[in-house]
Formats: structure tokens, C-alpha cells, sequence
């Protein structure tokens, strides 16, 4: 993923080089090759996103459980989508409607990210109000040096309101990394669905980004969001 995204940002970055129309043309290959063996590979990742989804309707928080059961669900329903495409492109089923799948593949991805979003929107919500909790029970002034910034933050509006989702971002790695991959994964769906229109270099930075912070998180697991 990483790679195939890294040569569609490449290619944007020399495409209007006229010496590197071969080297162009070559990045795109490999990444239109790089895509369709991705979805070769997610075949088998429906099976997955139904029992994510299973396990987390066990979850005893309700907003999270039905942020992310839905999340679950809808990325199945993608990688539905997701194998018919690849019917359509190894010739297995050449009657396929492409865009109409592409579109209800893009659908639902976009809906499983905007759950992922509203799942990390509560986390932050919920460490914002526990913040606040805290401070009430504090009895040190403002001048406390240790606490200065974040007991000011009453006074500041707006400043004071995202410095201290700054703060707890700071402190909660994994919350961090999981809402930078969501925002980043978001740029493919708006631009396909018209929702805001971009260009293949900033969709190909945001998936290098992406796929960079997924990486990270497989060989750091304590750096993934926990369920």
C-alpha cells in the first residue's frame, strides 16, 4: 500500500517533467499493478471485518460499540465491493458495471471512515470532560507550573479549547496516530465522491502517510488504538 501510493505521488510530483514521460508512465503501471494485487490480497478480509464486528458489539460502552460495529460492517460491505472489482479486472466477470461498484465501494468506505472519526471524536471528547473533572478537584492556582497550561484553558476560547485537545493528543499516542490514519485515508473517498475535489499528488501523500502510521502500529502494537 505504502509503495502504491508512493508511486502515484511520484508520478504527479515529474508528470509535467517532458524528459520523464516513460518514467511516468511506468509509475503508473506499477501502480495500477499494485492495486490490483492489493485486492487480490483483501479477498479474505471480509472474514475479518465480520468478526471485528461480532466482537465488538461486546463492547460495553455504547458509543464506541456502535461506532465501531458499523465501521466493521460497511468495510465488509467494501470488501464485497472490493472482490467483484477484482472479478472485473482479471477478466473473471467482464459484464461487471465498474463504476457503479466503485462507487458503492468508495460509499462504503467513506462511511466506515467517518465511523472511525466519530470514534476518536469521542475518545478526545471523553478525555476533554475527564480533564475537566480533574481540574475541579484541584485546588493549585494557575501559577502552578505543572498545571499552568491546562487550568488556564478556561480563559482562552478557542486557543485554550484546541491546545488542550493538543495536550491530550500529546499525552495518547495511539489516539493520535488512529485519527491522523482515518483523516489521512478520508482524502481518496472525498476526491472519487466530488464531496472536495483534490489531485493524485495529495491523495498519494496522505496514503504514504497512512500507510506509514499502519505500519508503525503492526510493528508497535502498543501504539494501536485500543477496542
Amino acid at each position: 500500500r505504502a509503495a502504491q501510493y508512493t508511486c502515484m505521488l511520484l508520478s504527479y510530483l515529474i508528470e509535467r517533467k517532458a524528459e520523464k514521460e516513460k518514467l511516468v508512465m511506468k509509475l503508473k503501471q506499477l501502480e495500477s499493478s499494485m492495486s490490483s494485487g492489493r485486492k487480490m490480497f483483501r479477498l479474505g478480509n471480509m472474514v475479518h471485518a465480520l468478526v471485528a464486528a461480532r466482537r465488538t458489539t461486546q463492547l460495553p460502552d455504547a458509543v464506541p460499540r456502535f461506532c465501531l460495529t458499523a465501521s466493521n460492517l460497511t468495510r465488509a460491505l467494501y470488501f464485497v465491493c472490493d472482490a467483484v472489482l477484482w472479478l472485473k479486472s482479471v477478466g473473471l466477470q467482464p459484464d461487471i458495471d465498474k463504476p457503479k461498484w466503485r462507487n458503492w465501494a468508495t460509499k462504503c468506505y467513506y462511511f466506515s471512515l467517518l465511523m472511525n472519526l466519530a470514534r476518536d471524536w469521542y475518545e478526545i471528547s471523553w478525555r476533554l470532560e475527564q480533564a475537566v473533572q480533574e481540574e475541579k478537584t484541584k485546588k493549585n492556582s494557575c501559577w502552578d507550573e505543572h498545571n499552568q497550561e491546562l487550568n488556564c484553558l478556561k480563559c482562552d476560547g478557542l486557543h485554550g479549547f484546541l491546545l488542550q485537545v493538543f495536550q491530550i493528543l500529546k499525552k495518547h499516542p495511539p489516539l493520535l496516530l488512529d485519527l491522523v490514519k482515518n483523516l489521512c485515508d478520508l482524502s481518496g473517498p472525498l476526491d472519487t465522491l466530488g464531496i472536495y475535489k483534490t489531485n493524485p499528488g495529495v491523495i498519494g501523500f496522505c496514503g504514504v502517510l497512512s500507510s506509514l502510521v499502519g505500519i508503525l502500529t503492526l510493528a508497535s502494537p502498543h501504539l494501536k488504538l485500543k477496542q
